[in-house]
């Protein structure tokens, strides 16, 4: 007897102890992806600084100056507009090893108005006010190398962005496990090399490679999770393995505040992965993936696996599982199977730009906002706690109304609080606050909806392929939104706001001409897929036809 895969999930168990167990697992791989995707915030840290000045030490040591002191006196102050690059990358032309300054306003003494003395570049390098240490403070990418920061963190995001397009192809060819298995070995040793790495160069390549297979191994465990649960729980399953990125936000928080010196924090978030190895032995393939192979005994053995784990049994009847399309003909994912025919490709556009809109919003506010406070770690564990409230209002609409409706409405709400913030004055602080969180649910709320739809709107042999070639996008967005953000704020502080607001309402426009998913199997076929759409009144009126015949007297 031939069946689906969702059929065999009903019986062999939707959700229960194997599910359970391999949901944990997987889950694990969210959270370690953390510090990865916003370990930019500790690791690439720019403190206070300023020039270092030969013979300042000296002095200020003889006259027994505090560190206060020593700044008023041998330090420039803010340049004119109250800009901070003039006290951070320029130091007085001045020789402080001369017997003749005074602890007393020691420049008095060459120029009674500071403002005439010559200034200069940073020759003998910088002091960094802070306990810890960062690759700013240590490779001094501050003043004119400040863009070597900017591309240590547009590193990682084209790291994403190829490892996406190659990795999701290799994936659906080869299999979720191989591909998991390799990208989390290759993530775990290149990390490790990143935390050793006596160069700059050097940490910028393996931070490349990091980025390259670490998004990749993410996104395989939430096709893995969402594949292996029957339909009925695939929405709950990819919002709490999404979830599970928030719980390492605020577990970074605190590991980052234990270690401030930024080796010992990439060695401390690497070396768990190297325990995601041990996963070999305990997560299988995807069944899906191998009936879309045509490997339907190996199939059929871990459904009888999953269904001993949860205690039940499969009927003897369950003997085959396959496509309904090209049976006995092995299915190879293809680029052009995402645009070559209409349906598929207008899912395909209307997500690569929601893709886009989310990382572009999601990365955007955070920079935008700025939240009150000097404590970077508080900072980063309040924001990462609004993240919880977003996913509890998608569980709560998804089951009840839908996807699409919740998703269209949260990209609206983002860009209406984006447009408002532009023009909320400055003395409503508190208002400014409360719009920009619920701009930063929204846009989260969109997040996760993107990518639990996005597997659900494409067939078993093509889905992993569609996932990343379309989430690649926000790869794009990553890259482009620190420039945009910090470039369109020198014409107008809240254009960039104007801008996510444009972005924002677009998208959710855009959603509203996809097809609804909830309650519907995956698509096994390309042909299922281009259908989802579309009414089932024809088939419900052909079975009832079918039925009146069969009730018509023979005679």
């Amino acid at each position: 007897m031939t069946t689906t895969v969702d059929d065999a999930l009903e019986h062999g168990g939707e959700f229960h102890f194997f599910q359970k167990q391999m949901f944990f697992l997987l889950s694990l791989l969210s959270v370690a992806f953390t510090p990865i995707y916003v370990g930019i915030v500790f690791l690439g840290f720019t403190p206070d600084h300023h020039c270092r000045s030969p013979g300042v030490a000296e002095l200020s040591l003889r006259c027994g100056w505090s560190p206060a002191e020593e700044l008023n006196y041998t330090v420039p102050g803010p340049g004119p507009g109250g800009e901070a690059s003039a006290r951070q990358c320029r130091r007085y032309e001045v020789d402080w090893n001369q017997s003749t300054l005074s602890c007393v306003d020691p420049l008095a003494s060459l120029d009674t108005n500071r403002s005439r003395l010559p200034l200069g570049p940073c020759r003998d390098g910088w002091l960094y006010e802070t306990p810890g240490s960062s690759i700013v403070t240590e490779f001094n990418l501050v003043c004119a190398n400040s863009w070597m920061l900017d591309l240590f963190q547009s590193s990682v995001n084209v790291g994403f962005f190829i490892g996406s397009m190659s990795i999701g192809y290799i994936a659906d060819r080869f299999g979720r496990k191989l591909c998991l298995l390799t990208t989390i070995l290759i993530n775990a040793a290149s990390g490790v090399l990143m935390a050793i790495s006596p160069t700059y160069t050097w940490m910028l390549i393996f931070r490349l490679i990091q980025g390259l297979v670490s998004k990749a191994s993410w996104l395989i465990g939430f096709i893995l999770i969402t594949e292996f649960v029957g339909r009925s729980y695939r929405r709950t399953v990819g919002i709490f393995y999404q979830a599970a990125f928030t719980v390492g936000l605020l577990m970074l928080a605190g590991v980052a505040y234990a270690l401030p010196h930024w080796r010992w924090l990439q060695f401390t978030v690497t070396l768990p992965n190297f325990c995601f190895l041990l996963y070999y032995w305990c997560i299988p393939e995807s069944p899906r993936w191998l009936i879309s192979q045509n490997k339907n005994a190996e199939a059929m053995r871990i459904f009888k696996h999953i269904a001993k784990k949860n205690g039940k049994s499969l009927p003897a009847s369950l003997q085959r599982l396959r496509l309904e399309e090209e049976t006995g003909k092995k299915l190879n994912p293809s680029f052009l199977d995402l645009v070559r025919t209409p349906q598929i490709r207008k899912h395909t556009l209307i997500l690569m730009y929601n893709w886009f809109t989310s990382s572009v919003l999601y990365q955007g506010l955070i920079m935008h906002m700025g939240l009150a406070g000097d404590n970077i770690y508080l900072e980063f564990f309040y924001s990462a706690l609004v993240e919880f409230p977003a996913a509890f209002m998608v569980i709560l609409t998804i089951d009840r109304i839908g996807r699409r409706y919740p998703w269209a409405a949260s990209n609206i709400v983002a860009g209406a609080a984006c447009l408002a913030s532009g023009f909320i004055p400055g003395d409503l602080q508190w208002l400014r606050i409360i719009v920009s969180c619920l701009g930063r649910m929204g846009i989260t709320m969109a997040y996760e909806i993107v990518c639990l739809v996005n597997a659900e709107l494409y067939p078993t042999f093509i889905r992993n392929l569609g996932v990343h070639v379309c989430s690649s996008m926000c790869d794009i967005g990553g890259i482009i939104t620190p420039f945009l953000v910090y470039r369109l704020t020198n014409i107008w502080l809240e254009l960039p706001l104007m801008v996510f607001a444009v972005v924002g309402l677009v998208a959710g426009g855009l959603v509203l001409l996809l097809p609804e998913t909830k309650g519907k199997a995956l698509p096994e076929t390309i042909e299922e897929a281009e259908n989802m759409q579309r009414p089932r009144k024809n088939n419900e009126k052909m079975i009832y036809l079918q039925v009146q015949k069969l009730d018509i007297p023979l005679n």
